[in-house]
């Protein structure tokens, strides 16, 4: 007869066996998509503003929530004044969105670009027609054509031809796709 050990090998430090090694059976809850055996941990709403769930697999889920439509069974005018109450609700949270702690702009312009937009004297949210607007502007008022012998404006005009570098440049990046197809 073999010798059956009466200490369990998991007290103390360090523990002797993993985490999640026990030896009582899990609870695993199947897909609720007929005939589907794959685990169910992806919770979807049965209807909206409902707690009831179903729980599907991950492929099932996606192929839920492909064809979810949050305002099923409402008019158009219902539908409109619910997205109205929850845009309302939720503008509290406009100015927490992502990144808006760290200062002006969306995060997808370098500090190059941010300083370039200071010199066109724009928001950091300006768009690349704004900028070639306000270039042209603020380039015509301080060429030195227009005003020779003025030693200030003829910085002026070099920093915002500089600037102006700065985002085209950076505009020609963004424009600019490789191709996805060997020629």
């Amino acid at each position: 007869m073999a010798h059956r050990p009466t200490r369990s090998n998991d007290w103390g430090f360090p523990r002797w066996r993993a985490y999640g090694a026990e030896r009582e059976a899990v609870k695993v809850r199947l897909c609720d998509r007929h005939g589907c055996t794959e685990r169910g941990d992806c919770p979807a709403p049965k209807s909206p503003n409902s707690p009831d769930r179903w729980y599907f697999c991950q492929a099932h889920a996606a192929e839920y929530n492909r064809g979810w439509n949050y305002f099923e069974g409402l008019s158009a005018e219902e539908a409109a004044e619910r997205e109205a109450d929850e845009r309302r609700d939720a503008s509290g949270f406009t100015q927490s969105r992502h990144q808006a702690w760290a200062g002006p702009g969306d995060g997808t312009r370098s500090r190059d670009e941010m300083r370039a937009l200071e010199v066109l004297e724009l928001e950091a949210d300006a768009t690349f027609d704004e900028a070639k607007i306000a270039w042209r502007r603020l380039a015509k008022a301080n060429h030195p054509d227009v005003r020779p012998g003025d030693a200030a404006a003829a910085d002026r005009f070099r920093a915002i031809q500089a600037a102006w570098d700065v985002i085209r440049t950076a505009e020609d990046a963004r424009q600019w796709k490789p191709r996805s197809d060997p020629a």
